[in-house]
């Protein structure tokens, strides 16, 4: 792969809401990673002559990247829609849930707005609060965890 094709891949990538991308062939392997500031990390299976570039990193060693650690003793309240994500009713009011607070089943614990719309999220799940995840007005994904619930 030459490097004008990585670098229109990593242009690509910028543009796009995917964070990470994994590309294999059984010459090289490519791995493209968003963080807060952008890296590339490439890997390449034989010795492949690359010319310097300012943003990609090659290495013959693979990074691994930490997941993060889940409590196996709590469970989550997960997204249910890309949207963004809202504590409390108005910015007048007290937040649906805190930590500490204990929740049940179909009990309303945040509003997330997508396009105008606000959508009540309720409780999948019944226990206490340990962690509220994200902050008033994040951005959340599907499925990502909202809160943590003991």
């Amino acid at each position: 792969m030459q490097i004008d094709h990585i670098k229109e891949l990593m242009e690509l990538l910028d543009q796009t809401s995917i964070h990470e991308m994994e590309l294999e062939t059984s010459d090289f392997k490519l791995s493209l990673k968003k963080e807060a500031v952008p890296q590339v990390v490439t890997q390449a299976a034989h010795a492949v002559p690359v010319t310097p570039v300012a943003a990609p990193v090659v290495t013959n060693d693979v990074e691994e990247v930490a997941a993060p650690v889940a409590t196996p003793a709590y469970k989550t309240i997960t997204s249910p829609m890309v949207g963004t994500f809202y504590s409390r009713p108005a910015p007048d009011k007290e937040a649906f849930v805190n930590v500490g607070d204990r929740v049940e089943t179909g009990q309303v614990v945040c509003i997330l707005e997508a396009m105008k719309l606000f959508n009540d999220v309720e409780a999948e799940i019944s226990g206490e609060i340990v962690e509220v995840l994200v902050a008033d007005g994040d951005l959340v994904e599907y499925g990502q965890a909202l809160f943590s619930v003991k």
